[in-house]
C-alpha cells in the first residue's frame, strides 16, 4: 500500500472518500507535505493505509508527491521524480549523510510538514 500504481486509475469516478482525500492533497501548498496519517486525521476518517490506497489508485493527476510517509523517506519507485519536484518547489530536505553514500535525501518533516492551516477553510 502507499505505492503509486503503474496502472491507469479505474475508469469510474473515485468514491466519495477518495474525492475527499484528493481534495486535501490538492490543498497542500508547494514546498510543504502531509503524511498519509495527517490526511486521514484532517478528514477524521480512515487511516494511513486507506489514504495510501487512494493515492495509489487515483493520485496521479494531483500533486501526489506532497502526501508522504511519516519518516520522510521518498516514495519507493518514484524517488527521482519526487526528488525533482521537491527541489523545484523548495521542499526542505535532509541530505543523506556521507555514511549513507548513494542514498537519497529524506524530507525534513519538522520543516516541511503542513498542518492544513491557511488554505483549509472551515476545518476546526
Amino acid at each position: 500500500m502507499g505505492r503509486m500504481s503503474e496502472q491507469s486509475p479505474p475508469a469510474d469516478a473515485p468514491p466519495e472518500y477518495a474525492e475527499r482525500v484528493l481534495d486535501v492533497a490538492e490543498r497542500i501548498p508547494p514546498g510543504r507535505v502531509m503524511t498519509y496519517g495527517d490526511v486521514a486525521e484532517w478528514l477524521e476518517e480512515g487511516g494511513p493505509r486507506q489514504v495510501g490506497r487512494v493515492m495509489a489508485l487515483y493520485g496521479r493527476p494531483i500533486p501526489w508527491w506532497r502526501v508522504v510517509r511519516a519518516d520522510g523517506v521518498l516514495l519507493p519507485g518514484h524517488e527521482l521524480e519526487a526528488l525533482a519536484r521537491y527541489r523545484s518547489e523548495g521542499t526542505p530536505l535532509k541530505e543523506a549523510s556521507r555514511a549513507a553514500e548513494g542514498h537519497l535525501p529524506r524530507i525534513d518533516m519538522r520543516r516541511a510538514r503542513w498542518d492544513g492551516g491557511d488554505h483549509a477553510e472551515g476545518h476546526t
